[in-house]
């Protein structure tokens, strides 16, 4: 590519970068939330679990009948 030879189009060219950097950091931002949602909803999926298992332990079974 040529470079640019007016004023103008070096002003496009610098907005073309800029627009480009802010485009890569919000990909960057989304991947970046996207990877901390799923950790979460990792961590949040596993103390279910771990609760569920708890209070099944906690929990008295019934008392058995035998007919």
């Amino acid at each position: 590519m040529t470079e640019p030879t007016s004023h103008v189009e070096r002003q496009i060219q610098a907005r073309i970068a800029a627009a480009k950097v802010r485009v890569q950091a919000a990909k960057k931002r989304r991947d970046e939330l996207s990877a901390a949602r799923r950790r979460g909803l990792a961590h949040r999926h596993a103390q279910k679990l771990r609760n569920q298992a708890q209070r099944r332990d906690q929990t008295p079974e019934p008392p058995r009948t035998e007919p």
